[in-house]
């Protein structure tokens, strides 16, 4: 088989689609918290500590000298990024969560015997008194 061949097999494998699949839905779920963090979550909290811009919120080590840029620790920044993965580990957990029940669900509905079963436990029964 071909290198081409085997790559088309490997890509096609529906392993490989679902990961492809959930990679994207997760990009564009990252884009939805980050909006939410920067503009709902933050601006209130920011609001309430005094004021405090936390996009902007930096630790200046150097200021900026000769056309230099200045040197600075991005606090507010780290801060969002704290607060945006606390919300994805949330809501994979309550996915995750919510999984595990269904197939729960699924494990305790055993199947009902098969007719041939039922017939031969009838027989026994039977014979037994």
């Amino acid at each position: 088989m071909s290198l081409f061949g085997e790559f088309k097999q490997f890509a096609l494998r529906g392993n490989v689609m679902d990961l492809a699949v959930g990679v994207v839905i997760g990009a564009a779920f990252g884009k939805i918290v980050t909006a939410l963090v920067d503009q709902i979550i933050m601006p209130p909290i920011g609001l309430l500590v005094g004021g405090v811009d936390f996009s902007a919120w930096k630790w200046v080590l150097k200021d900026a000298v000769n056309g230099k840029g200045e040197v600075a620790i991005g606090i507010g920044g780290f801060i969002n990024t704290i607060i945006q993965f606390v919300i994805v580990a949330f809501a994979i957990f309550l996915v995750i969560k919510l999984m595990n029940r269904l197939i729960k669900k699924q494990e305790a509905a055993p199947a009902a015997p098969a007719a041939e079963v039922v017939l031969l436990s009838e027989i026994r029964d039977l014979l037994k008194k």
